[in-house]
């Protein structure tokens, strides 16, 4: 099998995933997984797409990671590896990683600053008088 290689966004965290098959490493900017994610939660949402369609120590993955914080980026990478999962079998996969929404881009984007205010909704204190 050769390296199948996906994208996964979420905020402004960018996941450029490669998946090849092998022992299940999980590799992220030369970092195994554990190291990288030390939390047990954001390890979970990123091994969610691999469990789901029961592929866990199948295939190794390899992924350079940048931009936005850890919880945005592990988000990102389960998109990634969800997507690179549909490109190696897609009707074997697809339905399972569609139902459980590993395949839907989360579009929620931080609202910008407005000129005036000191946030993008908010307003400074009204004094009537």
């Amino acid at each position: 099998m050769e390296v199948i290689n996906a994208l996964g966004r979420r905020k402004s965290a960018i996941a450029r995933v490669y998946v090849s098959a092998g022992n299940g490493k999980i590799t992220i900017n030369g970092r195994p997984l554990e190291v990288y994610f030390p939390s047990e939660l954001l390890q979970f949402v990123v091994k969610q797409p691999l469990s789901v369609t029961e592929n866990e120590g199948k295939y190794d993955v390899k992924v350079n990671l940048n931009g936005g914080g850890i919880k945005g980026q592990a988000e990102a990478l389960r998109l990634g590896i969800a997507r690179a999962l549909c490109k190696i079998d897609a009707e074997t996969f697809r339905p399972k990683l569609k139902s459980n929404g590993f395949l839907t881009r989360d579009s929620r984007e931080v609202e910008r600053k407005k000129p005036g205010r000191p946030g993008a909704r908010k307003r400074f204190q009204f004094s009537k008088r």
